[in-house]
């Protein structure tokens, strides 16, 4: 990402708050180093779900109309205005909702110690966002969390590409998030790409240890644009390397009584943007 510069970012750093907020305003983008959540407890969490998409009992926790937790079949989701569903299963985790029995324990630790980060994360924001654009806030980010009910760990499976797949349809569609802050381990395999500001795609770094932040649609929001919200994809692999691709997203949400902007709350824009891709 030579040309797009996201920023590696040390945790440990005594400048590693004033980088970040850098790098995200830049690009929309953020890749962080040296945190605390362990490569074996991704390894760990990868088995486990490997697991259970493999399997058929997976049908059986199917998400039920108006609960947005559980499984969710291939094709089920579709970028925004994208005429293509993606090419991926996966299952809604929130701190709250039921995880199945062979994957809980993993799922919980890696849930709790992700939302660790990315309350770290949102306390970088407020402290080194310029004061005009974090005037715009309707509280500080991290109090927009405070409580939250929304946030939510994504597990994804891509599935090997099969030869009927239709011209234009993908892993994941050229989109954006909708909520605050991304928090992304490294996937099993590469195909994420983030689009600059001219247009261009580029690889993000598929290296163990890493976790990729972006900004979503309620930041940039709420801070007028400030943090861009990157449009990004999954790309299809090459027929040398068609196999299984997992993921694990946690998105940040803040509770949706809170105000992104004047006239509009967070629980408004989430049901706005839940029927544009087909959730509800």
């Amino acid at each position: 990402m030579s040309d797009f510069n996201v920023l590696a970012i040390d945790c440990a750093d005594p400048d590693a708050g004033t980088r970040f907020v850098t790098s995200l305003h830049e690009t929309g983008f953020a890749i962080l180093k040296n945190h605390p959540v362990e490569p074996v407890e991704i390894s760990r969490m990868y088995d486990a779900w490997r697991e259970f998409f493999a399997g058929d009992a997976k049908y059986g926790f199917a998400a039920q109309s108006g609960d947005m937790h559980g499984y969710y079949g291939f094709k089920s989701e579709n970028a925004k205005d994208s005429a293509h569903k993606d090419l991926k299963e996966f299952y809604h985790v929130y701190e709250t909702s039921p995880v199945p029995s062979g994957v809980e324990a993993e799922t919980r630790t890696f849930h709790t110690r992700m939302m660790e980060i990315g309350r770290l994360l949102l306390g970088w924001l407020d402290d080194n966002t310029p004061d005009d654009v974090r005037s715009r806030f309707s509280q500080p980010l991290a109090h927009m969390v405070e409580d939250s009910t929304q946030n939510l760990l994504r597990v994804l499976h891509y599935p090997p590409v099969q030869d009927d797949a239709q011209p234009g349809e993908m892993r994941a569609a050229a989109h954006e998030d909708i909520n605050l802050i991304t928090l992304l381990v490294t996937g099993s395999e590469p195909g994420l790409q983030a689009r600059d500001k001219q247009g261009n795609w580029h690889d993000v770094p598929c290296q163990t240890g890493y976790i990729t932040v972006n900004a979503g649609d309620m930041l940039a929001k709420a801070s007028g644009g400030y943090y861009p919200s990157t449009t990004h994809q999954v790309v299809n692999p090459p027929d040398s390397a068609n196999r299984s691709r997992y993921s694990m997203p946690l998105f940040v949400h803040p509770r949706p009584d809170v105000k992104l902007a004047d006239d509009l709350s967070a629980g408004d824009y989430l049901a706005q943007r839940l029927k544009e891709i087909g959730l509800t």
